[in-house]
């Protein structure tokens, strides 16, 4: 067999909390190897944000904007790297950057140059990385851990940083392979599900939702004690949007989300008014004056009232209008790991130092990112949380070697 080659850290998966995590390690005196099944590092960020990655949230700090078993356990990390951090990094790399809208910024020009700045610091730390290979075999020993990859070669080190992600877009090579390591070390796993993912609906609703496909309009929608107010789709399977991607992480199955598609107006009011502005109009054509035009004749459609507006009474248009605000909607499920932005659940918290995101029973290993229990709102969120997870583990493991 080749003899091993000895690393202070093996981080397996160059996403961007394991690149994160390695360049911090390597460049606090670390050495670091970082190795990944696909033939590019980064992946994910490549395709985000349209191609121009939404790399963090102005908000991003914020724990309370984070779904997770233990809600405090994010503050830790987040608080000792903030978005301003990562902000610093951008602007030394002269990455040209815009806000978008609720805080969001993403590059002006291609998440590719996010890729490039996290493998730049990680060569100018001295970092090792090994794409195409996979990890075939995982020792764990008194001295640390010993890899076997696929490449014929063996690599030691007394520290493993699991940062692989979940099980989101599995058609990006995305796998359970860290829950599936997690559970064999015997780290407890919280319910995985898909998040900030478009939900799906049973014929019933699908009579009305899908002559609609392609239509959007704003809207507040609400799962649970969840409620966001931003654009929602309708699709040929059912909702998506942005909107409708925030409250998927917070619903459950059999559950029913509420819609409101005037967050902002009274709608009730708004066609009273022009009842009598213009008694001879029709319903869905004063309606449009709110709402998409489609979606008004739709919802004209299906209202059971008849005539012009001068044949409706003002209190039938009233409870009309309040309807809209309280649409009520019941999903049958979701479009799945397929489609969804991110893993809900993962590495249970309880199992992890939050400073260090090392595991309390077994020691030498990390485990950051998404295969976390920790899944922040879309908007960034999620790229802060493997900056900072990423960033807390580095410098633990350079802490460790003094």
């Amino acid at each position: 067999m080749p003899a091993a080659h000895a690393f202070h850290v093996i981080v397996l998966g160059a996403g961007a909390a394991g690149m994160m995590c390695a360049a911090t390690a390597a460049a606090r005196g670390a050495p670091a190897l970082v190795i990944d099944h696909a033939d590019a590092p980064g992946e994910k960020i490549r395709i985000s944000g349209g191609g121009r990655c939404n790399f963090t949230n102005l908000s991003g700090g914020d724990a309370t904007r984070y779904l997770s078993g233990n809600r405090h356990f994010a503050k830790s990390a987040l608080g000792r790297y903030t978005p301003a951090d990562f902000l610093a990094l951008v602007a030394r790399h002269r990455i040209a950057w815009h806000e978008k809208t609720l805080g969001q910024l993403f590059c002006d020009g291609s998440a590719r140059e996010i890729v490039a700045m996290l493998t730049e610091e990680m060569a100018r730390a001295g970092v090792e990385l090994r794409l195409s290979t996979a990890a075939e075999d995982i020792a764990h020993g008194p001295e640390g851990w010993r890899v076997r990859l696929s490449d014929g070669t063996t690599a030691e080190a007394p520290r493993l940083v699991l940062a692989t992600g979940g099980k989101s877009i599995p058609k990006m090579g995305a796998t359970g392979f860290a829950l599936n390591l997690a559970e064999s070390l015997g780290l407890p796993i919280a319910e995985t599900r898909p998040g900030l993912v478009p939900l799906t609906f049973g014929p019933e609703s699908l009579e009305t939702l899908r002559p609609l496909a392609g239509v959007a309009a704003p809207a507040a929608v609400s799962a649970g004690r969840a409620r966001f107010e931003e654009a929602l789709l309708f699709t040929h399977r059912g909702l998506s949007g942005p909107a409708i991607l925030q409250a998927s992480s917070y619903w459950r199955e059999g559950e029913a989300i509420s819609v409101d598609l005037a967050p902002h107006g009274a709608p009730g009011e708004a066609l009273v008014a022009a009842k009598r502005a213009g008694p001879k109009r029709a319903l869905a054509t004063a309606l449009a004056e709110q709402l998409p035009r489609r979606l008004a004749q739709a919802l004209a459609d299906g209202s059971g009232l008849t005539g012009n507006l001068a044949d409706m009474p003002d209190k039938a248009l009233r409870a009309f209008g309040e309807g809209l605000r309280a649409w009520t909607l019941k999903p049958v499920g979701t479009e799945g790991w397929r489609t969804a932005e991110v893993m809900l659940g993962g590495v249970a918290t309880s199992a992890l130092d939050a400073r260090t995101m090392e595991a309390r029973k077994v020691p030498g290993l990390h485990v950051i990112g998404e295969a976390v229990d920790v899944t922040g709102w879309l908007g960034g969120y999620n790229f802060q949380w493997a900056w900072a997870s990423g960033h807390a583990a580095g410098e633990a493991i350079a802490d460790a070697f003094g």
